[in-house]
């Protein structure tokens, strides 16, 4: 019976201590990693209209691109008042005097030229009309996904093109410029 007894006794301390013991929870070790939140992309150009074909229309173009889209804000002054057609033309050779040498419109999908957006086809660069106030300034606002600056893309890469200003009006249905008369101002677009 002295033997039950003891193991008892033992059985009992064996808990008791047991008991006594603080339970240690598993140490889990986690690493804090800092991520630093990419900043879009913005990309920039600042382009200079000078005069061509004997005419005073000069200006500047902002092309500014963010998340897949590109701006252009073009502020324009000298033109005679009215409405003038604003392009985007193949090259950004602005040499020659009448403008020229910058070649005819943008049309990297070789599409008909027409309005922006139209079902029946637009060049790329077919931008549209805008109108001169009584002082000859003007501004253009356009925006587009269909463009971008430096991209690797040929068919929406406008760096290494041009922009020219019209004495007329864009019709948009002659074919292949619009019938938008004489270039009276240009500038190349380079990154």
């Amino acid at each position: 019976m002295r033997k039950v007894s003891y193991i008892i006794i033992l059985a009992v301390l064996s808990l008791v201590a047991c008991k006594n013991e603080k339970k240690q929870e598993p140490v889990m070790e986690t690493e804090t990693v800092e991520t630093e939140m990419e900043a879009p992309i913005i990309k920039e150009l600042n382009i200079t209209l000078n005069p061509k074909s004997e005419s005073s229309a000069t200006g500047t173009i902002i092309f500014k691109e963010e998340n897949g889209t590109v701006s252009m804000h073009a502020m324009i002054s000298g033109l005679t008042p009215g409405e003038h057609a604003i392009h985007i033309h193949e090259k950004s050779d602005c040499s020659a005097p009448d403008g020229a040498s910058a070649g005819g419109h943008w049309n990297p999908t070789n599409q008909p030229h027409g309005k922006w957006g139209a079902e029946t086809g637009y060049h790329k660069g077919d931008i549209g009309n805008f109108t001169a106030d009584a002082q000859g300034n003007g501004h253009v606002m356009f925006s587009t996904n269909e463009w971008c600056i430096g991209c690797d893309d040929e068919t929406k890469n406008i760096v290494g093109k041009g922009v020219i200003v019209h004495a007329g009006v864009d019709d948009f249905t002659t074919q292949p410029t619009g019938d938008a008369g004489g270039r009276v101002s240009c500038a190349g677009i380079i990154e």
